[in-house]
């Protein structure tokens, strides 16, 4: 898999040889520069330039995880796309958890654009701590990371596994994740991105790591969806890894123009393969995923899918 380098800022600008034309700017809100999410924006935003001749421009933001994605809608403008998960939408369009008073009308106006992969929750221990399960961690020191969905939803398993007070929490932003394991600072970590997750492949690779499967029992306990990561996904990783997992879809909002709506939807299925043959998150992501998109869709992306075939449920209209 390759992945280019990348910065916390990306910015893709319409090279000088291509014809002056209006230039579409969009700025995409992902995730912190150590996740998978990150690195799939800068995908995206390379086969938008690309396929569209530069007639659109994307500018890729690092963020602190998807509640704050959300939050910036009551600020920002036309040109802005996020990712979270559509639960998170919800709970804003209702005012209720991590948004209960602070509702906004801006919330009732976000409009989905498209799926993309899900987010898989990592249970990530080295090697040495010896730890296989989730009642091993009994002493050990985690590193959840702050203000991330994965942060918060790894609070919570430990809090459903009954092992909340017997774990060490690290004070520490999850992009020191590898090298405080590396170094001994903390005994494992807990990342939520789409597999493989690159913070994930250079613990394994460097370090050693087992990564925990959780059983039937756990997986009901935590009321998500279960996923499977083949064996062979990370180092050293012998056997299938069971998890869960969460979808995650792109926004934006009713701000924004239908063209532009339109024209970002249609490029991000009509590159899709092709990015999927430099990074194998992508492969997984089909039209059955439209399912998880729970709201509305902006009325420029439904274009693109009623031309495509692909059917919508009166919901997403």
């Amino acid at each position: 898999m390759k992945i280019r380098s990348i910065t916390a800022a990306v910015l893709l600008a319409a090279t000088a040889a291509l014809p002056a034309q209006a230039e579409t700017r969009v700025t995409y809100k992902s995730a912190k520069t150590a996740s998978s999410y990150y690195q799939m924006a800068v995908q995206i935003a390379e086969a938008m330039q690309e396929a569209s001749g530069g007639e659109i421009s994307v500018t890729v933001e690092e963020s602190q995880g998807s509640v704050q994605n959300v939050m910036e809608v009551r600020a920002r403008g036309a040109d802005y796309v996020f990712t979270t998960p559509p639960a998170l939408v919800g709970l804003a369009q209702g005012g209720k958890a991590m948004f209960e008073g602070k509702g906004d009308p801006a919330f009732d106006e976000i409009r989905a654009l498209f799926p993309i992969p899900s987010l898989t929750m990592h249970f990530v221990m080295s090697k040495d701590s010896g730890v296989t399960g989730f009642a091993d961690m009994a002493g050990k020191t985690i590193l959840l990371g702050k203000g991330s969905f994965g942060a918060r939803e790894g609070e919570k398993y430990l809090g459903l596994f009954g092992i909340a007070d017997q774990v060490n929490i690290a004070d520490v932003e999850l992009s020191n994740a590898v090298p405080a394991l590396k170094n001994g600072q903390i005994d494992g970590f807990v990342t939520a991105g789409s597999w493989p997750a690159p913070n994930v492949v250079e613990a394994a690779a460097s370090t050693g790591v087992t990564v925990l499967s959780l059983s039937d029992e756990e997986i009901a306990q935590t009321k998500r969806a279960r996923l499977v990561i083949p064996a062979g996904t990370y180092a050293g990783q012998d056997a299938d890894i069971t998890t869960t997992s969460l979808p995650v879809v792109a926004f934006t909002t009713t701000k924004m123009d239908d063209d532009t709506a339109y024209l970002l939807t249609k490029t991000f299925w009509e590159e899709k393969d092709r990015m999927a043959e430099a990074a194998k998150w992508w492969a997984g992501v089909d039209t059955g995923l439209m399912e998880n998109i729970t709201g509305k869709i902006h009325p420029g992306a439904v274009r693109y899918y009623e031309e495509a075939g692909i059917a919508l449920t009166d919901a997403q209209k």
